[in-house]
């Protein structure tokens, strides 16, 4: 999409005001399926940092994501959001779910061909 779906923006905000990451989407980016839950990005960014942390070659990259932003604190900017920040996030190939134990994936909303209310599951049955 070059102009995002404002529905869509909504959507975001609402996760960014809130503070709440159990929204559950599922979005078509470049014709991949991502399934997962929308986090606020504040909280995103200190998971990323966290994980980035615990690792010795990546730990220097860790200081990119950190956010002095505290969980419970009003969000600063009132400017819509740009991205979608999803955490459990899966991109859906066939029957399987990758990475497995869900993943961080950053989405500019620009980039969303379709979207769906929900975490698409799937099974190999």
């Amino acid at each position: 999409m070059s102009k995002p779906d404002e529905l869509l923006v909504d959507i975001a905000t609402l996760v960014e005001s809130e503070h709440s990451n159990q929204m559950s989407l599922t979005v078509v980016v470049a014709g991949a399926v991502i399934t997962g839950r929308l986090a606020p990005e504040a909280l995103w960014r200190r998971r990323v940092a966290e994980v980035l942390k615990d690792s010795a070659q990546l730990g220097p990259f860790a200081s990119v994501f950190e956010t002095d932003e505290a969980p419970d604190d009003p969000p600063r900017d009132t400017t819509p959001p740009t991205h979608l920040h999803f955490h459990l996030a899966r991109i859906l190939q066939g029957t399987l779910g990758l990475p497995e134990t869900g993943g961080m994936y950053r989405i500019a909303l620009q980039d969303v061909s379709a979207w769906s209310v929900g975490d698409l599951s799937y099974s190999d049955h």
